[in-house]
């Protein structure tokens, strides 16, 4: 063979190579333009064998954690991730409080790691940098790498589905955490104690919780000859523990985050409703005599734990996500004294429990800064966190250490033998430099989550879990039949005018719930020019785009 010919063999050979690299890419999801030359780039072992690389695979993170590099590079989850897989992890560190305004300013500036590992990537931010190609389709990698996943989705295709963007690509993975309590956390707690002292039932309607306020202001059940009983107390800017929330949803669904309700597939606003001012009268009423803190729509959590801590219990009910939030929790605390009061009934009949069951944000994602064997370990480890061994670990630490595997004479929450066990003593004990603490992707879903020993100890973790468990079955499936999902996708164009709407329609809608509550409104003189000013803001036209999405949202079911 002439050197001619061999010249142009080689070019044909390293067009070829070059059309099966952009092939590849192309079908993993991923652009092009990044090598696939094996001889340079560590070889990615299919799903199921590890180490995961024929080669130590270095991963540029970024996380949101308060730990130091230093504590997260010696942690031991962190060694047992790196020495399973073959990996070296090197972190980007962003303060948990500061992680939005980080990605915002890596994004910005261009600076940006290979991969998001603990991020907080929103709906809308998945489909603006999907579509600037900063963000890399992970369908294929998936497919390819993501043995784990697929098992998820076919377990639960709802996942797959709501995670997916409108043009069918899927840019990132938020961390699943089927958690029954927290489905559920617009509770409202009562003190039972005083309850019992005066001779009342749990209260199930809205009359019955005014008799029930009523009689904890007038009758002393704190026994001190004082009138500093506080009836009905809550706090601002913390997790469900604002009133507003449950002492509406008697009248319209509400949980205080969007303030939609639907019926029959059509979003609608609810604080326009005559519903919602029947509600509002009914907390004005319980405002002026006296039932509810005048510190509620002012004081921060900090403010409410220290008026449960006095030495006196003044509290007579309190709304928390839950209750140990206001109480400290320890041995002999006052928490125990206190009960969920199940969805109140309205005046009409209607009754709704508040219910949080998506998504908050997304987690993991894979940029363009990613080579395709970076892009591909990535995958591969996402994959393996999502695992039950892996998710454990995350959480709980090295088996035998806090927790081991459950033994013949102990039960899960709904009393079959127990996967696992969990030490009274973790919560106590300082696990920093051992797990993630749920940092990166994790999949508890309630099998999971339920399946560990409950103990008889209610002060201890489980203990309190199981506490939680019980209470919540006074929601369970008490929300309306459709409610308006919190991971919900839009193009970008939409979300961005969606924004723009949504700060100012919530602050109206906020400031006045407040007014009308103190009396500073009347909702027989202020109702009518407080609905047309709320919909001067284009309240119209913000139904409109959410009325589009939900539509999409559940063509995609």
């Amino acid at each position: 063979m002439n050197k001619g010919r061999t010249i142009v063999f080689a070019a044909i050979a390293a067009v070829i190579v070059a059309l099966i690299g952009i092939a590849a890419w192309r079908a993993w999801g991923l652009p092009d333009g990044h090598s696939l030359n094996r001889g340079v780039e560590p070889f990615i072992r299919k799903p199921g064998e590890f180490p995961i690389a024929d080669r130590r695979v270095e991963l540029e993170v970024l996380v949101g954690s308060d730990l130091k590099k230093e504590e997260l590079d010696t942690n031991l989850f962190t060694e047992y991730i790196e020495q399973k897989l073959g990996i070296e992890l090197k972190f980007v560190i962003a303060k948990s409080g500061e992680l939005d305004e980080t990605e915002d300013l890596l994004f910005a500036s261009g600076d940006y790691p290979p991969i998001i590992l603990s991020g907080s990537l929103t709906t809308d931010e998945q489909v603006r940098y999907g579509q600037r190609g900063i963000l890399l389709p992970l369908n294929g990698l998936i497919d390819r790498y993501g043995d784990r996943l697929k098992d998820i989705f076919s377990s639960n295709p709802a996942v797959r589905q709501s995670i997916a963007a409108p043009d069918g690509n899927i840019y990132a993975l938020p961390s699943i955490n089927e958690c029954f309590h927290c489905w559920y956390a617009q509770k409202l707690w009562i003190n039972q104690s005083w309850l019992d002292k005066l001779d009342l039932k749990m209260p199930e309607t809205t009359e019955e919780l005014y008799e029930v306020l009523h009689a904890f202001k007038t009758k002393d059940p704190n026994g001190n000859g004082l009138p500093d009983e506080i009836p009905l107390s809550g706090a601002m800017n913390s997790w469900h523990t604002g009133i507003t929330g449950f002492l509406m949803s008697p009248f319209i669904y509400n949980t205080d985050t969007d303030y939609f309700y639907i019926e029959n597939g059509r979003v609608g606003m609810a604080a326009i409703q005559p519903q919602w001012r029947e509600g509002l009268e009914y907390m004005r009423k319980l405002f002026r005599e006296g039932l509810i803190d005048p510190d509620v729509f002012t004081q921060s959590l900090d403010g409410l734990m220290e008026t449960a801590s006095r030495q006196e219990n003044v509290l007579g009910a309190v709304t928390s996500g839950h209750i140990r939030m206001v109480f400290d929790g320890n041995a002999g605390s006052r928490d125990g004294d206190y009960e969920a009061v199940p969805p109140l009934i309205g005046p009409s009949g209607y009754a709704a429990a508040g219910y949080f069951g998506s998504y908050d944000r997304a987690a993991f994602a894979v940029t363009d800064k990613a080579t395709a064997a970076e892009a591909a370990a990535a995958t591969r480890l996402a994959d393996f966190l999502m695992t039950e061994e892996a998710t454990i670990r995350n959480e709980w630490g090295p088996e035998n250490k806090w927790w081991r595997k459950g033994e013949p004479g102990e039960y899960d929450e709904h009393w079959k033998p127990a996967k696992y066990w969990l030490d009274p003593e973790f919560s106590k004990s300082s696990t920093q430099n051992a797990v993630w603490a749920q940092m990166g992707v994790l999949y508890r879903d309630r099998d999971l989550r339920e399946s560990w020993a409950v103990s008889e100890d209610p002060d201890s973790f489980k203990g309190y879990e199981h506490r939680l468990y019980v209470e919540t079955q006074k929601y369970a499936d008490k929300e309306p039949r459709e409610v308006y999902p919190s991971y919900i996708f839009m193009d970008t164009a939409a979300a961005e005018e969606a924004a723009r709407l949504k700060a100012p329609i919530n602050d109206y809608i906020r400031r006045n719930l407040v007014q009308f509550i103190t009396g500073v409104k009347d909702t027989a003189a202020d109702w009518d020019d407080y609905v047309s000013g709320l919909k001067q803001l284009k309240l119209d036209r913000y139904i409109e785009i959410h009325q589009h999405a939900y539509d999409t949202y559940k063509q995609q079911q």
